[in-house]
């Protein structure tokens, strides 16, 4: 077993496990922190961030600091995983991962291409 067939293992058994489905689903809709989504799994909070060590180790979901209203800033987290195939081949299984572009991202992009013009 080589090292992309571990990888298609561990994210196959990530996106198979309820907990980091509802991380996911949660987070596609709106940036989260990490006890609003204890709460949503009804998980204790070193579930979530173990779930959420995971995921982002496979950029399935990305980090962010998000000010309140007190001026402090709490870490939230955005599903990044759009979509998910899993191919059968001669030689084993292949694994595509689409991501979505986060909005910062999307923002650096455009002043680069402007920038180039």
């Amino acid at each position: 077993m080589d090292g992309a067939d571990d990888e298609v293992r561990e994210i196959a058994s990530l996106l198979a496990d309820d907990c980091a489905q509802t991380i996911l689903i949660e987070t596609a809709n709106e940036p989260m922190s990490a006890d609003e989504l204890s709460e949503v799994c009804d998980v204790s909070p070193q579930t979530i961030y173990r779930r959420l060590d995971d995921l982002t180790e496979h950029d399935l979901v990305a980090e962010d600091l998000e000010p309140d209203a007190a001026g402090h800033h709490t870490k939230v987290y955005t599903a990044t995983l759009d979509r998910a195939i899993v191919d059968l081949t001669p030689d084993g299984f292949e694994l595509q991962l689409s991501r979505r572009d986060r909005m910062a991202d999307r923002f650096t992009q455009f002043v680069d291409e402007v920038r180039d013009r």
